[in-house]
């Protein structure tokens, strides 16, 4: 039972998080570079596309030049990666 209520806890922090970004009220690249530990097992690719101005292709593309899978969740982000993803974001 305390499982569950953790993980609709981590839900709903995620779901508050993507409503921000969509808003403009918080940025990835911060997110990125200091992730909340509700963020660790989420998948960039789905933060990255509640960015407004970011769908489908464009995520898919900056991921592509940064070498990262588009599986991978935001703790598994190598320095390298998570440094080459910050810089396409702020760019």
């Amino acid at each position: 039972m305390e499982a569950l209520n953790r993980a609709n806890s981590i839900r709903t922090e995620r779901a508050r998080l993507k409503d921000l970004l969509k808003k403009g009220e918080a940025r990835i690249e911060e997110i990125l570079v200091e992730p909340p530990e509700y963020v660790h097992t989420a998948k960039v690719f789905d933060l990255i596309m509640a960015v407004p101005k970011f769908g489908r292709v464009k995520t898919s593309r900056i991921l592509e030049r940064c070498r990262v899978s588009p599986s991978k969740t935001v703790i598994g982000l190598t320095p390298r990666q998570r440094r080459e993803l910050v810089d396409h974001l702020r760019g």
